[in-house]
């Protein structure tokens, strides 16, 4: 760009590195206003439009303007009092005693020598976890209470090695009210205890004061991360911000015996065990080290930068990132690092003022409501049973009061949710269920939910104390205490854990299911309405191995959503796709007032002769195209659709992406297609590509597909002009190609949308959100009361899901088709990614082609995209000749020369 371009950026945004187009302008200037106005605001912007470099240009320079006006006010206000405080005729002793006195009064967020609260662990099951690790201080002293305990050790004949799992005498703050208000709790230290070296460094560090107006990024997916700090980079920010990313243990880790470890958990739990130093035990790996130059570095580091930088000077890149948080002006972090309350707490982040921006919103109800599920597994049950069953049986008679009270409390629970998990006769809800599980033998699964109260009733526990007893399992280490005690057992015994059918236990450790138990009680605590239990029991055919879970799903987000946005001065929800905004403003924050909502949405960038949406009903035979649950495993239907793309690879270019409803449908295809020879058509053409279940392997598929599509392409565009050459992908709604990877150019000259991608029916959690936003969860209808209820039993047939969809009047409807279209629009924006761009879009269904005067409101076209929408104007088969110039050859003729457009209809 050269220095005339330059002079005409808009001044108002001067970090833009070139020169923004009227939309991005549009966006930035709509952004500044929505800081100034503070509150809650919605900006929607296509993808493929810059708005990653629109976000960061708008809002860092409206922080830069806030502190320079708030820096002027502050000199002012000093000139005016010049000649009052600091005064040459005062005394110096005055001076200071004034400006220190003003200071006391500002209240300053300091960094704190203990790493516990600011590098704690980024979500509540860490946090726990890391409490439980914790070990007492070795200039603790043991007060009357252990040492009777101790004396009572040595009565006992008890091996000295088992003294250590031996939990300290425990009493509640009530407990201790009634007695000497003494508590028996041994003092302790923080696992994270530093030595006196790393605590002088973070002495020389304590005056640093928090930034003010400081700016929360957060997105989905880690690669979303590393985006967002490239274009940054491009920026004059990188030079005059401090900025800071987060990541997972799973993608910082630099411990190499951590990472073989693979599983995130099992990750967690090894790099806190690591850390935990038992007495006259070395400890095996060095406490994570703060390296000065790691949390001086200045510049804008992503996930990757950052474990390398962690290499390089011998520090935890995880927890050195960490230290950064506090004189950052930018946090770029995951969704589950903002939205989870325990996690924000872990990690000390002070919303207090600031502004948040979410990315990728299109999903944050249902993503922030997720954060706050939980899960036990049957597995998981017996593992926790038996071992505290053993454990209890080996030093009760070594226990206080308190804590025999509070593991027999366990032992009561454990016992009733196995014996609604195996079916026993003696649990009163089992007995309404069997006709239940005799009308789905053959699938030998039954799920029904309750509410927490009916959940608690029916299991007779509801006089238990879950408050007292979740803060029981935080502060006494008995997750630790028993966990390290069961494995010493089995270790010495050779044996592996097994359940009471012989077999191994599958869900992690003990400590996993510890944590699975602790986060189902904490649960429980949650207001009646806010949520739903789910109860499953299956058999397998085959081994008739017993299997069943309990799982807790979240269904209310408004208070969850109110804690961010009554602490932060704006909270700004970006995407491509956020309308219909009604559906999110009612389920997060319902208490705003719709004229009072702050929505902005722009065009793309892209000029409409550069989409070529068409609606596609019937296939080359004149089939119409139903792909209905019903009608889509047709033989007949997935014959016509392949012989759709026969036709697409002899005259489309370069790449092809292909989306499909879910993995199990395209593998049907696939498998129909190559039964019937359609496969061997395609592939004489393109090179056929599959995205695999597995995520970690999709970008090793997507460079490949890219390379053949840039070499297939090259060589027949020199050796045959007139032969497309190419690859074709087979893609999943849903899956990590169709949210958030960049399919520009000849990555996406055609993108295929088969069917309509609605969520299955059979889905007991989407029917509990359903419910839960149709309004059926109310105290007034007996029968969400009721456990028995019709409406909370599933046998797990898709034609029950359809049965309460029908059942719902406009909301619940209107949030099933939502889903559906989102997921349409995010898979479709894929190929659009900048203003040369170019693209084919076909929606191949007949539910997208119908009579425009004749569509309703739900209609599916009426919840595209507006850009795309606006293409509709053309209206014919003879548009195609305005097509971008690689487009001429390819879809000039295609209506009178292939069958297949004679029946499309132009959007």
């Amino acid at each position: 760009m050269d220095a005339d371009e330059d002079s005409k950026c808009d001044p108002k945004f001067p970090a833009f590195p070139f020169k923004p187009y009227s939309i991005q302008i549009d966006f930035m200037n709509a952004l500044y206003h929505s800081l100034d106005q503070g509150g809650v605001s919605m900006l929607e912007s296509p993808t493929g439009t810059g708005k990653t470099m629109s976000v960061i240009c708008s809002a860092l320079q409206w922080v830069l303007d806030r502190r320079r006006q708030q820096e002027s006010a502050e000199c002012g206000k000093n000139q005016e009092n010049n000649g009052g405080i600091g005064s040459d005729d005062e005394p110096d002793w005055m001076r200071d005693f004034v400006v220190n006195k003003e200071k006391q009064g500002q209240p300053e967020r300091k960094i704190k020598k203990k790493y516990g609260s600011l590098l704690g662990k980024p979500n509540r099951k860490e946090r726990d976890i890391c409490k439980d690790f914790q070990v007492a201080g070795e200039d603790s002293t043991p007060e009357k209470g252990c040492e009777n305990l101790y004396k009572k050790i040595d009565e006992v004949d008890l091996d000295v090695n088992d003294k250590e799992f031996l939990l300290d005498e425990y009493e509640s703050e009530d407990e201790e009210a009634l007695g000497n208000g003494t508590s028996k709790r041994k003092a302790t230290k923080s696992v994270f205890t530093s030595s006196s070296e790393e605590d002088e460094s973070y002495e020389e560090e304590e005056g640093q004061e928090e930034k003010k107006f400081k700016v929360y990024f957060c997105s989905r997916t880690h690669s979303q991360l590393s985006q967002f700090i490239r274009e940054l980079r491009k920026t004059v920010f990188a030079n005059e911000i401090d900025a800071v990313c987060l990541g997972s243990r799973k993608n910082l880790c630099i411990n190499e015996e951590v990472l073989k470890l693979g599983n995130p958990t099992r990750m967690n739990e090894r790099c806190l065990e690591l850390q935990t130093k038992k007495k006259n035990e070395p400890t095996k790996v060095k406490v994570p080290r703060f390296n000065k130059d790691f949390c001086n570095y200045r510049g804008p580091l992503d996930i990757e930068d950052l474990a390398n930088l962690g290499r390089n000077l011998g520090t935890c890149p995880y927890y050195g990132s960490r230290s950064m948080i506090l004189g950052a002006d930018l946090v770029v972090l995951p969704y589950q690092s903002l939205l989870s309350k325990s996690s924000r707490e872990a990690l000390g982040l002070n919303l207090k003022s600031n502004i948040i921006i979410i990315d990728e919103a299109h999903n944050l109800a249902d993503s922030l409501i997720s954060m706050y599920d939980s899960k036990i597994t049957l597995s998981q049950l017996e593992n926790v049973h038996s071992h505290v069953d053993t454990y209890f049986g080996k030093f009760c008679n070594l226990l206080g009061p308190g804590n025999r009270r509070y593991i027999q409390t366990l032992l009561v629970l454990t016992r009733a949710f196995l014996r609604l998990l195996l079916n026993e006769k003696d649990t009163n809800p089992i007995d309404s269920f069997q006709d239940i599980e005799k009308a789905s033998e053959e699938r030998r699964v039954s799920e029904f939910t309750m509410s927490i109260n009916d959940f608690m009733f029916e299991l007779n526990v509801d006089n238990i104390n879950l408050v007292k007893l979740v803060k029981y399992m935080k502060e006494s280490k008995i997750m630790h205490k028993v966990s390290s005690y069961g494995e010493k057992v089995t270790s010495l015994e050779n044996i592996s854990v097994i359940n009471k059918f012989g077999e191994h236990y599958e869900e992690g450790s003990t400590q996993s299911a510890f944590q699975a138990l602790a986060d189902i009680l904490l649960s429980l605590i949650n207001n009646d309405s806010d949520g739903r239990i789910i109860i499953s029991r299956s058999r397998s055919a085959i081994s008739g191995k017993q299997k069943g879970y309990i799982k807790y799903v979240m269904l209310s987000g408004e208070k969850l959503f109110s804690e961010i946005v009554d602490q932060a001065h704006a909270v700004l929800l970006v995407g491509g796709t956020l309308q219909p905004t009604e559906e999110t403003r009612e389920r997060l924050f319902p208490w705003l007032p719709p004229n009072q909502l702050h929505f902005f949405s722009c065009g793309h960038i892209v000029p409409p002769q550069s989409i070529m949406p068409i609606a596609v009903s019937r296939g080359p035979s004149g089939r119409t195209f139903d792909f209905s649950y019903s009608s889509r495993t047709s033989p007949d239907t997935m014959r016509e659709l392949g012989l759709l793309l026969c036709n697409l690879v002899t005259v489309v270019p370069e790449g092809i992406v292909v989306f499909f409803s879910s993995f199990d449908y395209e593998g049907k295809v696939y498998e129909a297609w190559e039964s019937s020879g359609i496969l061997e058509r395609i592939t004489k053409r393109k090179r056929i590509f599959r995205e695999p279940r597995n995520n970690t392997d999709v970008e090793s598929v997507l460079k490949e597909y890219k390379e053949t599509v840039c070499t297939l392409s090259s060589i027949n565009s020199e050796g045959n002009p007139a032969s497309p050459g190419g690859a074709i992908l087979l893609a999943v709604v849903g899956g990590k190609i169709s949210e958030g990877i960049n399919l520009s150019d000849g990555m996406g000259r055609c993108v295929v949308m088969v069917g309509l991608p609605y969520p299955s029916p059979s889905d007991i959690e989407l029917l509990e959100r359903i419910k839960h936003i149709e309004g059926f969860q109310n105290s007034n209808s007996v029968e969400t009361r009721r456990f028995s209820a019709s409406n909370n039993v599933y046998s797990g047939d898709i034609q029950g899901g359809f049965d309460i969809l029908r059942s719902c009047s406009h909301r619940g409807k209107e949030y099933y088709e939502n889903l559906c279209m989102k997921a349409v629009n995010q898979s479709i924006g894929r190929a659009i990614r900048h203003i040369n761009d170019y693209a084919a879009i076909l929606l191949v269904d007949t539910r997208y082609a119908s009579d425009s005067s004749k569509r309703s409101f739900s209609h599916p076209v009426n919840k595209l995209p507006q850009w795309i929408k606006d293409r509709s104007s053309s209206g014919s088969s003879s548009s195609f000749k305005s097509c971008k110039p690689g487009f001429i050859g390819v879809l000039q003729g295609l209506a009178p020369n292939f069958p297949v457009f004679a029946n499309c209809e132009l959007l």
